[in-house]
């Protein structure tokens, strides 16, 4: 089994980000870069998934310029077997980052993708379904819970009013939410053995034009200075004054 695993460069989510004067995209000076949350997840479960069957081949894949390289170097130290970087300075949106991803698909022959159900960066939330749409794949995205056997995967996914269990015929995408599980620690072994690990360069097969453009970055108005009340009923007075009662 085959279970191909994309992974995004983002910038480290706990820290503090600044648009740039011009309102043209985001400050990244001094800026840490991480995996995608979300994807890191997804990495940790194929890991899971191989430890339960070490049949398991787990590629990773990153679409962006060399820099990219420091986060497939991290997904291999957690425990990926071989990595790609489809190198660019083409900066692909969610429909360019599904047709690429499904290029490489019909390559590879996965039986499986698993991806993180968005970015932290623009939190589309969008690259997974589109994957699926354009490879004719099962789906099932906000996975909280994974089993593999054989062809199929049973998959719990995260609805908004409960919990919905699936059973998908392989070869499928699916996406991964917080609860899925939480990514191990890397030890040094596991950075050292990364070094030694295959990781191939090429160039992207497909040269999408942009379905979406930012057309302003600002930071988000300041916070009106908040007020103490002395009581209960001068809380609801105050409340009434603003028409909230």
């Amino acid at each position: 089994m085959r279970i191909l695993v994309p992974v995004k460069r983002v910038v480290d989510p706990y820290a503090k980000v600044r648009p740039l004067p011009d309102g043209s995209g985001i400050d990244t000076t001094g800026l840490k870069f991480e995996i995608n949350p979300f994807d890191e997840i997804a990495v940790e479960e194929a890991v899971r998934q191989k430890e339960k069957n070490s049949a398991i081949e787990i590629i990773v894949v990153s679409i962006g310029g060399a820099e990219c390289e420091e986060q497939l170097r991290k997904a291999l130290a957690i425990g990926a077997d071989r990595a790609i970087l489809i190198e660019t300075v083409i900066t692909f949106d969610s429909p360019g980052i599904a047709g690429e991803l499904a290029e490489l698909a019909r390559e590879l022959q996965p039986d499986l993708v698993l991806m993180g159900k968005q970015a932290t960066d623009d939190d589309c939330n969008q690259a997974g379904q589109m994957l699926a749409a354009k490879l004719d794949w099962p789906q099932a995205t906000f996975a909280s819970k994974l089993e593999l056997a054989g062809n199929q995967a049973t998959v719990t996914r995260e609805t908004d009013t409960g919990e919905e269990t699936l059973q998908l015929l392989l070869p499928a995408v699916v996406t991964t939410d917080l609860r899925l599980n939480e990514p191990r620690y890397i030890a040094l072994p596991g950075i050292i053995k990364a070094r030694s690990k295959p990781l191939e360069k090429r160039v992207a097969k497909t040269n999408p034009s942009p379905k979406t453009r930012l057309v302003k970055a600002e930071a988000p108005a300041a916070r009106a200075a908040g007020s103490k009340v002395g009581s209960v009923d001068e809380l609801v007075g105050a409340l009434r004054e603003r028409g909230v009662l």
